[in-house]
């Protein structure tokens, strides 16, 4: 765990330059895959509050493929340690409040089934609630197959949420990071009053 090679030059670097300078590359600029609690640490001031992942219904259409679905969330939530692909935080950039979420690409590709739609969701409105803008940073490989119809549903849910975002006059910025791709390009990923990339 000393060194990290580059997934985009293969250089190695030191672990610990690595992460000071944010999970980017200083040799080609390549931007790392990280989880939410690091990011929440890179931009959010000290003192943030991670909101409680809303409840949802786990395994609703009893999906099985090589492995059942349940098995699959048991497996990703032990390699995570979280609840699911989105997080959100509540607290101040520089001293300005802020309501950001984060997806984790490390849990089963940052797919949105039922609990990110329901994450994006609570985010936003707890944003409305506080009068803060919504920051959300995107990485998801699209619609949680196991989740069929009901992963779906959850674009048209989140369109709903940002255009509540809108009519209480709020702020939402979109950060895509790598990879953004699928519902989510087709849903949230592209509805954002400002969109910056890495």
């Amino acid at each position: 765990n000393l060194w990290h090679k580059c997934r985009d030059c293969g250089a190695m670097v030191f672990s610990k330059e690595y992460e000071e300078n944010l999970y980017v590359c200083p040799r080609c600029g390549h931007h790392g895959r990280i989880g939410p609690r690091q990011r929440f640490e890179q931009i959010m001031d000290p003192g943030y509050t991670v909101l409680p992942p809303p409840q949802v219904r786990e395994d609703p259409l009893k999906f099985r493929d090589s492995k059942r679905y349940a098995d699959r969330l048991k497996a990703a939530r032990a390699a995570t340690g979280e609840n699911d692909a989105l997080l959100n935080a509540r607290g101040t950039i520089e001293g300005r409040r802020a309501l950001v979420g984060v997806q984790d690409f490390a849990f089963m590709g940052g797919s949105m089934g039922l609990g990110v739609g329901a994450a994006f969701v609570a985010g936003a409105r707890a944003a409305i609630e506080s009068r803060s803008p919504y920051i959300v940073f995107t990485a998801a490989g699209g619609a949680r197959m196991q989740e069929g119809i009901l992963s779906l549903m959850q674009m048209p849910r989140a369109t709903v949420a940002v255009a509540e975002l809108k009519e209480a006059c709020l702020t939402y910025i979109v950060v895509l990071t790598d990879p953004t791709t699928g519902g989510v390009t087709a849903s949230y990923a592209m509805l954002g009053d400002l969109h910056l990339a890495e």
